[in-house]
């Protein structure tokens, strides 16, 4: 089973996505893109510092992004309808999640064999002194192959939990994921990702030729700027992989089959009856009432509206009002509470960088309502519906997009963002990449996984060239966003156009 799921997989575009993301992350490494940084000191390119470059990052970025990318096993059993013939079978709960699990991680550890190659390359064409394989292979197997491990178990684990399954728990992930690299350097915690393995073992190299050296570790990607490029090198001669070190990386294998035991319990089997009860008192007098309709023997005639000979005024501002009424749908009071807390925080606190940290939570909390645009009609079933009422991309889509941007005005309203945010692009660039991401996928997940990335990246940690709302003037880029704003917007449009042409 677990061999038939990773070669459905490998067959699917996103696989090629997956594969796509650890070439760019190789290259990066390759071209100096990737910075690994003690303070004033970067190691020797020999084997052992090459290791230590290419494990960290591999586990550090692809227990992120891989985790989106793997995250959808089982809903596709639920969406294909190959979940209720599985079900009809002997097999138990934790023999379909271990077979998840295992076919997971095999795609996973493609990503880190990918990877483990260009550090090879590396070595080849860049490395300082004699080549060792041994050593430059150990880290991956030993450190990025275990955290993989729990990763793949995690992502089946938030596929089976019923709060975790749902759009929100993206967004918990980023959380989750941010938890487990700052816990163990902060509090002396088990390390998943190994960076304090490598970060200890380097600290006590540079502490013995250097005793003032102030403790400092960072590991970037895209050439972030941390201030002068490191002026001093220290020769690292690699990790003494001893019993403790050794128990310490397997023991997370045993996390990763914890992990499954507990999707394993949360695990529905693909019985309805364990799904929430979503239907409304109104919908089931509407089911009952066609249940009558249609065991009633007799029909009566239908009367249907002719159409007029010529067009009425298109009311485009009763079509936002709809879509805006649509992405609302089914919030609550309580959600509405915390929105406007939000808004009114961020407009009364007056410190820039508080008043940025309340522009992060407040551009965080509608995440579900945006991750809607251009996914309901693949969702509902209505797109045989919506595509052929009249100009459906000039019009609907346009709307759509219209609504999104007006929501988005209302989140980014209050007085202390629009101080802060002038001449920033954000309420067109969400909708914008909310819509096309839509379009082109069919499923929210997408835009979820996507702009949560971003967003910490930008947003929270201030990143110039992805803060896309300008929380603080030295990572603000407004007329890049602008300019992809549009670009993203032309995507969307381009979508709906395909869409058209296979309905």
């Amino acid at each position: 089973m677990a061999r038939a799921d990773f070669l459905e997989r490998v067959r699917r575009y996103s696989f090629l996505v997956t594969l796509a993301f650890a070439v760019y992350l190789g290259y990066s490494a390759y071209s100096g893109r990737v910075i690994l940084r003690l303070g004033d000191y970067r190691g020797v390119y020999n084997t052992a510092w090459l290791s230590a470059l290419m494990t960290p990052m591999t586990t550090t970025f692809l227990s992120l992004v891989g985790f989106y990318v793997v995250r959808n096993s089982v809903d596709r059993d639920h969406q294909t309808g190959v979940g209720r013939i599985l079900a009809a079978t002997p097999m138990t709960r934790f023999f379909y999640t271990a077979a998840k699990v295992v076919s997971t991680f095999a795609v996973l550890s493609a990503m880190v064999l990918m990877l483990m190659g260009a550090a090879i390359v590396m070595q080849f064409t860049k490395g300082v002194g004699s080549v060792h394989l041994g050593p430059l292979i150990t880290p991956f197997l030993l450190v990025a192959l275990p955290t993989m491990a729990v990763v793949a178990a995690m992502a089946i684990l938030f596929e089976t939990t019923p709060v975790l399954r749902s759009g929100a728990g993206n967004v918990i992930y980023v959380f989750v994921w941010t938890a487990i690299l700052s816990a163990p350097i902060q509090t002396r915690l088990p390390d998943m990702t190994g960076i304090g393995v490598f970060m200890n073992s380097m600290e006590q190299t540079v502490r013995a030729i250097d005793p003032a050296w102030k403790r400092s570790f960072s590991l970037s990607l895209g050439g972030a700027d941390f201030g002068a490029a490191p002026s001093k090198t220290v020769l690292w001669q690699g990790l003494h992989w001893d019993a403790q070190l050794l128990l310490g990386r397997l023991l997370w294998l045993a996390v990763a089959v914890g992990l499954t035991a507990l999707a394993a319990m949360s695990f529905h089997r693909f019985d309805p009856a364990y799904e929430r009860r979503r239907k409304r008192s109104g919908d089931r007098e509407i089911a009952r009432a066609a249940e009558v309709a249609h065991l009633s023997p007799t029909a009566s005639p239908a009367h249907l509206t002719p159409l007029p000979a010529k067009a009425r005024r298109s009311r485009f501002a009763y079509l936002v009002i709809s879509e805006l009424r649509l992405m609302l749908k089914g919030k609550r009071w309580w959600w509405y509470a915390v929105m406007a807390g939000l808004i009114v925080a961020s407009a009364a606190v007056p410190d820039a960088n508080g008043r940025a940290a309340m522009v992060a939570a407040t551009l965080l909390w509608p995440v579900l309502v945006w991750s809607q645009l251009g996914t309901r009609e693949n969702r509902f079933g209505t797109g045989a519906l919506m595509f052929s009422s009249p100009e459906p991309s000039r019009k609907q889509l346009t709307a759509t997009f219209v609504a999104g941007i007006l929501f988005t005005t209302v989140v980014t309203a209050g007085p202390g963002m629009r101080a802060l945010i002038p001449g920033d692009w954000g309420a067109i660039f969400i909708p914008a990449l909310a819509l096309a991401l839509g379009t082109w996928s069919g499923t929210s997940k997408t835009f979820e996984a996507t702009y949560t990335i971003w967003w910490y990246a930008g947003v929270a940690n201030h990143i110039r060239g992805l803060d896309f709302i300008g929380t603080l003037e030295q990572s603000r880029t407004p007329m890049v966003f602008l300019v992809l704003a549009l670009a993203l917007a032309a995507t969307a449009y381009a979508g709906r156009r395909v869409r058209l042409a296979y309905a």
